[in-house]
């Protein structure tokens, strides 16, 4: 009877949700707030509108106090936003290597894709605590259609079960194995880009530096979604926006403290790529950050360490929206204006190798 109670409630959630996503334009303002203008920019509505119902329901908070309960929160969160599987996209469940054991895999084939292509490996975000491929299913399916790019996404080892660096170790296997079987996968090993959003940007950022100073085949690109680069320092933004814009300053620390509770590693350059001294000879990178997010002095750094290094970089910032904000794609509005930008984007840069 609980579990019931719980699905009916989840099922008024999404209700609710969706209802109030579809009202005109001044009813939704009305129900959100006033605008909200910080550093320069302006939230955009649709952005200020589901953190006014995510306030409103309770959910407030990535953290929580299990991880078990953290875990099922999100996933939960994929079934309240309108939802209608992307179209147009073979998905193929797998099992490729990690560091130390097999790891779950999708691969996703756009139907119009039927020539050897292009191959995009893709970390699941989720601070290395939360997370998994169903969680960043719709991701991968509307980059690989809007993007005509065959996805290989990848689950790695969690913590705090798997404690850094078992994330890092995984996501390189999982690269390794992409090279190793690119024919296979629809590529070839010169063809294979690396991607994901917060800490999976993390994870494809250090497995594309790794790649570089290692002797493997470098990336052709890394798709960086707002990436967490540096567990260091806080910066600004964090300052700015460490509350009530989902990603919050409580659940960075509650995340870290689960994957790198010891302080001292935190500077590792396999977690903190932003301080590597050296990032020369790094694949082309489209690195984007969003206004309203903690971590977004630290990812516009990165692209600025990056250029200078004479790394070729598109930095795109959307100033109106916030962490996390690839995954509220079905919703519509201006989360889906700037996820075909992306995708957009990202099909012109792998076709260029920018």
């Amino acid at each position: 009877m609980p579990k019931a109670i719980e699905r009916v409630a989840l099922q008024a959630q999404a209700l609710a949700l969706r209802t109030a996503l579809a009202l005109p334009q001044p009813v939704r303002r009305a129900i959100a707030g006033p605008p909200i203008r910080i550093d320069g920019g302006e939230l955009a509505l649709d952005a200020q509108l589901l953190l006014k119902l995510q306030h409103l329901s309770g959910n407030r908070n990535l953290s929580a106090p299990t991880v078990e309960i953290a875990r099922a929160a999100m996933l939960q969160s994929t079934h309240l936003l309108p939802h209608a599987p992307v179209s147009g996209v073979s998905v193929g469940e797998r099992r490729v290597p990690g560091a130390t054991g097999e790891l779950a895999a999708r691969l996703y084939r756009p139907h119009q894709l039927t020539e050897p292509g292009e191959l995009l490996v893709f970390y699941h975000g989720g601070g290395f605590v939360i997370g998994d491929l169903d969680s960043h299913d719709d991701v991968c399916r509307f980059l690989a259609k809007h993007a005509g790019v065959r996805v290989l996404a990848v689950e790695y080892r969690l913590a705090p079960e798997s404690r850094f660096p078992a994330a890092f170790d995984d996501a390189l296997a999982a690269y390794r194995y992409a090279v190793d079987n690119a024919a296979a996968l629809g590529s070839s090993p010169g063809a294979i880009a690396v991607g994901g959003d917060s800490a999976g940007g993390n994870l494809a950022a250090v497995v594309a530096y790794h790649a570089a100073r290692s002797g493997l085949p470098k990336p052709s690109l890394q798709l960086l979604l707002y990436p967490a680069v540096d567990a260091t320092k806080r910066r600004r933004s964090r300052e700015l926006f460490g509350e009530g814009f989902l990603l919050t300053d409580r659940d960075m620390d509650w995340f870290m403290d689960h994957y790198a509770p010891d302080v001292g590693e935190r500077g590792d350059h396999r977690l903190s790529v932003l301080l590597a001294d050296d990032l020369t000879g790094l694949p082309p990178a489209y690195v984007v950050t969003a206004g309203f997010d903690p971590l977004r002095d630290e990812g516009r750094a990165y692209a600025e360490r990056l250029a200078e290094a004479g790394v070729p970089v598109i930095d795109r910032c959307f100033d109106d929206l916030i962490h996390g904000f690839a995954n509220m794609r079905p919703a519509g509005g201006r989360f889906g204006e700037a996820m075909f930008e992306i995708a957009g984007t990202l099909r012109a840069a792998l076709a260029l190798r920018v």
